[in-house]
């Protein structure tokens, strides 16, 4: 069976209900970090990265692999690193450029996407190193708030907050690269294909 056949239109199924409850926390965890509950803030943050890896596991472990759900899960995914960051960058603990940094790179896919779209393209299957960077850019925020308390710990924290940041950066980008670089090679096979039939 190849993945294309494994892939289901359902839309209950056990993988959705986690990607919808991740879903639901963003606005939690926003709520959260604006009143200064920083505690469960990182309670939120842990159930969300923990979620996110079990959701996947779920879904090739029970063949519950969907439409809806390769739509949810990068929508969470994304959702948190936003309200994350933006969260971290208004305490100060992370600049402004990581924001846009990362930022950056979802409208250039979501431009890409677009484009494709018009095309009558899906959107591409997620690569393996997309889900590597954003898992590690999940584990990086929890340490970065840590690295707010002012401790043995908080210094600890920030070092191996910082470290899985700027690694899940350049994977997020990395796989940002191959998916432009996959969606120009189907873009230029379809106009080859249309001079084709043109001529």
């Amino acid at each position: 069976m190849t993945d294309e056949q494994a892939v289901s239109t359902r839309v209950l199924t056990v993988p959705n209900v986690i990607s919808l409850a991740r879903l639901l926390l963003v606005p939690v965890f926003a709520v959260l970090v604006a009143n200064g509950e920083d505690a469960w803030a990182l309670v939120v943050l842990a159930v969300s990265g923990a979620s996110d890896w079990l959701d996947g596991v779920v879904a090739r472990r029970m063949h519950q692999v969907t439409r809806l759900g390769q739509m949810l899960d990068p929508a969470a995914d994304r959702l948190f690193i936003l309200v994350t960051l933006l969260g971290l960058a208004w305490r100060g603990t992370v600049p402004v450029w990581l924001v846009v940094v990362l930022v950056a790179r979802d409208v250039v896919l979501a431009v890409m996407l677009l484009v494709l779209a018009r095309a009558g393209y899906p959107p591409l299957r997620v690569h393996l190193a997309g889900k590597a960077g954003t898992l590690v850019l999940l584990y990086a925020f929890p340490l970065l708030f840590l690295s707010q308390w002012p401790s043995a710990l908080g210094q600890a924290a920030g070092v191996l907050g910082w470290a899985c940041a700027l690694w899940g950066v350049a994977l997020y980008w990395f796989a940002g690269v191959l998916y432009l670089a996959q969606a120009g090679t189907v873009l230029r096979a379809d106009r080859r294909r249309d001079r084709a039939t043109a001529s």
